[in-house]
């Protein structure tokens, strides 16, 4: 069991869910900058993955992340740590300040510190879905990177529409988009390949004639 791997689990998923303030979607960019940058255990396109497939699934999306990624990185015990290491943080502090401020939630400070984090989180958050885009950009292009985004608001916040629903739609969409330069490019390759060993069978059989 390597130790120190587990150490930075803990702490990496610790951190994201101390400072991850309403959880689910605000501790998301809090979790890539651990996994992505800070350790490295995976790159953009993956955790951009992972975030799709895990908002997909039922159940609290940190906590479907943390299992996966920590499963990933160290196995089962990985798995436990991680998950410990990101619902540790809420149940302490749920335990520690929910009298407190049970007993001052209509003091205009407590409402307007709450309300200043949330410019914070919307910043994290459009940090993250730009870096997203760009990815999608490398494979798709900006006209249907916006053109998908568009759509995806559209019928997410005005039709209502699950985000489950939107993303195994577009899941389906990913799998089943050809990409012609690809198979051009595997054809010609093919060409090459088959051409290659036509040469070098007759430079062989010529040989052979000398030979004789």
């Amino acid at each position: 069991m390597d130790l120190e791997t587990h150490r930075n689990l803990f702490i990496g998923f610790f951190r994201a869910g101390m400072l991850g303030y309403g959880g689910g979607p605000s501790s998301i960019p809090l979790i890539h900058k651990e996994v992505v940058e800070t350790y490295k255990w995976m790159t953009d396109e993956e955790f951009s993955d992972i975030l799709a497939l895990g908002n997909t699934l039922p159940g609290p999306i940190a906590t479907k992340m943390a299992g996966y990624i920590g499963f990933r990185v160290a196995g089962i015990l990985g798995l436990m740590n991680a998950i410990v290491a990101t619902v540790m943080p809420t149940v302490i502090l749920m335990i520690a300040l929910i009298g407190f401020l049970a007993s001052f939630r209509d003091s205009p400070v407590v409402q307007g510190m709450t309300k200043a984090v949330g410019p914070v989180v919307g910043v994290m958050l459009f940090t993250l879905a730009y870096s997203f885009f760009k990815q999608s950009k490398q494979k798709l292009g900006w006209p249907a990177s916006i053109f998908l985004g568009l759509v995806s608001l559209i019928a997410y916040h005005w039709l209502n529409i699950h985000p489950a629903v939107l993303i195994g739609v577009l899941l389906c969409y990913g799998l089943f988009r050809s990409e012609p330069g690809a198979f051009k490019a595997a054809d010609g390759d093919g060409g090459e390949g088959a051409a290659g060993r036509r040469a070098g069978s007759e430079q062989q059989d010529h040989s052979g004639g000398k030979g004789t």
